[in-house]
């Protein structure tokens, strides 16, 4: 396979971009390389065209935007054989954008993006949604919203599954239109980026694995500079590792930045366990 050198964005540069110039593939394979660091981007970009390139001719014969997306779905989830791994969805190679490539084994984001930057290449403007719960894809069609759940090989989701989807991460209340229309809003390069780092995090925090853990939440602060969840994640990260002048400032700097958080109380009995001393924290 020609591979295409294409170099991977600068981690140190990526606050100061605008959300749009953020590549999605490139970032994407930039949290890869992390674990993976002899990856080679250009591999995976060649992988992505060839998948265009076979979709292309089916999709310039077809009209409509919704049947577009019924042979891009069938393509890649049905001849490919790109799916949700549901026997085990914790495992992090389902956040790997190369690891997803190269095993067709993902969660619903990482398939999202596959998802995404095979329909945009084709000229289809397909968005992430930052849905409760799951990560969905959505279309504008004439009619409205054609919403997608990657996870499960591209099913359409109607409005009755998205309001009982949505219920019981929203205090268990049914959802008016508005309310569903503000949780539909496409999801940004930095959201969807930073909750690919935020899933990482929490398999790597679940599992006690505190240099990884706080590697992802260093990896938000990249793209998200002063994200107070980023900040708390690695300062209680740099506690676990006993790193404690960088717990003392992230921690100290999270309660300064969400005074009123639901875990206040819980991070402020961390700092000053970071402190070692209570009278320090005046």
């Amino acid at each position: 396979m020609e591979r295409n050198p294409s170099p991977l964005p600068d981690w140190d540069r990526l606050a100061a971009l605008d959300d749009a110039s953020i590549p999605l593939l490139g970032t994407a394979l930039l949290i890869a390389r992390d674990e993976y660091p002899e990856l080679d981007p250009g591999l995976y970009d060649v992988l992505l065209q060839q998948h265009v390139a076979h979709l292309q001719p089916k999709i310039e014969a077809i009209a409509l935007w919704p049947l577009k997306m019924l042979a891009i779905n069938e393509y890649l989830f049905d001849e490919l054989g790109y799916t949700g791994n549901h026997d085990e969805y914790y495992d992090p190679r389902n956040s790997y954008l190369n690891q997803v490539f190269e095993r067709r084994l993902g969660i619903p984001i990482s398939l999202a993006l596959v998802q995404m930057e095979v329909a945009r290449r084709l000229g289809m403007p397909l968005d992430g949604v930052s849905f409760p719960g799951h990560f969905l894809v959505r279309l504008p069609v004439d009619d409205g919203l054609l919403v997608m759940d990657p996870f499960n090989r591209g099913r359409p989701l109607d409005v009755d599954e998205l309001r009982e989807r949505a219920r019981p991460h929203v205090g268990g209340n049914a959802l008016d239109d508005q309310v569903l229309q503000q949780i539909l809003h496409p999801a940004s390069h930095r959201a969807i980026l930073g909750r690919m780092l935020r899933n990482l995090h929490g398999v790597y925090a679940e599992c006690g694995d505190w240099p990884r853990a706080v590697r992802c939440a260093d990896r938000v602060l990249k793209l998200l500079p002063d994200d107070p969840e980023a900040l708390r994640d690695r300062g209680l990260g740099y506690l676990q590792l006993e790193h404690r002048h960088g717990a003392r400032r992230d921690l100290g700097r999270y309660l300064l930045l969400a005074p009123d958080a639901p875990d206040a109380r819980t991070v402020r009995e961390s700092l000053i366990e970071a402190s070692g001393d209570p009278a320090r924290l005046n």
